[in-house]
């Protein structure tokens, strides 16, 4: 049943082509206006957390449907016919309803906050922000969404209306579109949804909504984008990396370290609980977090050749055709085909992390990833991923010999270099 009720979720799968062809169109917009709204480094990490969202996704998405359908049976006050118009409308604007309120209390609340957080860790803002989502959500997300079934909206509405929302979602992220006129009053546009990712003291915990801002006026939370006031993009604690998986673990790592170190037995449960950026009393004190002066900001870079760049890009691109390649075969595929292609996945992204943060392992990591490539290989067949033909065995050894090839060939050079 659930299956074949979720299938909608592939509006998400439909639409990624059209992602990347804008996402190219805004690249283009960025020359022609002679602007840099784009970072290599940022956009592979931006596409990479949302690879691994994606990914992960597969693997526990259950948690949010087994709970929404056992609702939907147990505690419907109503059945709502999917057949009828109203009843999507009435969904599409109450799922709204209800995220804004998921929104808020992720921007309100520490453990919220952690899995959002990665939403808003990019310093840059444009179409690969969009894409960059959290893998913990679905933790505590599920929640928020209860009252839907609770009244009655059936679950294969409930699926379509989400991903409807958060496909509109992805055309805010940028900043080559100005104010909007009266569409301002009652949609997220460019222009307020900036406004939510800027770091601004006047921005702060502003304009939560997904498709309407009517929820930010009604409840108080919105603020007009000023251009007396530019928004600086990030979060006031930066992440300072370009890894996924540490993307992730980032703020989990600071509640738990603040946890452990805090004297106060009460203080270790409720900082989970607490808002946004409370601290226990003594580990404030012995363990102080300065917050960056938003007039002397400084973007995140590490400095690494075009090369590398170009390398990192072209691998990445290939495990961008894997996520997609799990997205889209996802509903049939067994769970270890799926741990397997995670495991895959995860582990890539985070090397190509090491090598655009030019760690001293970078280049060991990568030629591990490179031999693990034959390994994998063999078991993929073995659990279900897919049937590894003579040509697939072919060109994985050539790709696997090509890489390795231009990554000595970095070692000869940085050798060479550090030699003169």
């Amino acid at each position: 049943m659930f299956r074949r009720q979720v299938t909608l979720m592939n509006f998400i799968l439909y639409a990624v082509p059209f992602f990347f062809v804008l996402i190219a169109v805004e690249l283009l917009a960025d020359r022609w206006r002679k602007v840099s709204n784009y970072r290599v480094a940022d956009a592979i990490n931006s596409l990479g957390t949302g690879v691994l969202s994606t990914t992960t996704g597969l693997l526990t998405k259950g948690v949010g449907l087994v709970s929404y359908a056992f609702a939907l049976e147990h505690l419907a006050l109503w059945q709502l016919p999917a057949q009828s118009v109203w009843v999507w409308v009435f969904a599409f604007v109450a799922y709204d309803l209800c995220y804004y309120w998921l929104h808020r209390m992720g921007h309100e609340r520490n453990i919220l906050w952690a899995a959002h957080s990665v939403h808003h860790q990019s310093e840059d803002y444009n179409l690969s922000t969009a894409l960059r989502q959290t893998s913990t959500g679905f933790l505590l997300s599920w929640i928020f969404y209860l009252p839907l079934a609770v009244i009655g909206v059936p679950l294969v509405v409930f699926v379509a209306v989400a991903s409807l929302n958060l496909l509109y979602q992805f055309w805010v992220h940028t900043r080559h579109i100005p104010k909007l006129g009266w569409f301002e009053q009652v949609f997220v546009t460019p222009s307020n949804h900036r406004a939510h990712h800027a770091q601004n003291l006047i921005y702060m915990d502003r304009n939560y909504g997904g498709v309407f801002i009517v929820w930010d006026r009604l409840f108080g939370t919105f603020q007009e984008e000023l251009d007396s006031d530019p928004p600086v993009f990030g979060v006031t604690t930066p992440l300072r990396s370009w890894n996924p998986i540490w993307a992730n673990l980032q703020f989990y790592a600071r509640l738990a370290s603040d946890a452990r170190h805090t004297a106060s037995w009460k203080d270790k449960l409720r900082i989970w609980f607490m808002r946004t950026g409370w601290r226990p009393a003594d580990v404030a004190q012995m363990h102080p977090i300065e917050k960056p002066d938003l007039g002397q900001f400084c973007k995140y870079e590490v400095p690494i050749s075009l090369a590398r760049q170009l390398y990192v890009g072209v691998q990445f691109s290939l495990y961008t055709l894997l996520g997609s390649f799990l997205l889209s075969n996802g509903e049939t595929l067994p769970l270890p085909a799926l741990v397997l292609g995670w495991g895959w996945v995860a582990f890539g992204l985070f090397v190509f992390g090491a090598a655009l943060e030019d760690r001293p392992s970078a280049m060991k990591l990568e030629g591990l990833r490179l031999a693990a490539n034959l390994p994998l290989m063999a078991v993929a067949p073995v659990v279900g991923l897919w049937q590894v033909s003579a040509l697939g065995w072919v060109m994985t050894l050539a790709y696997t010999a090509l890489s390795a090839a231009a990554l000595h060939g970095a070692r000869v050079r940085i050798t060479r270099l550090e030699g003169s």
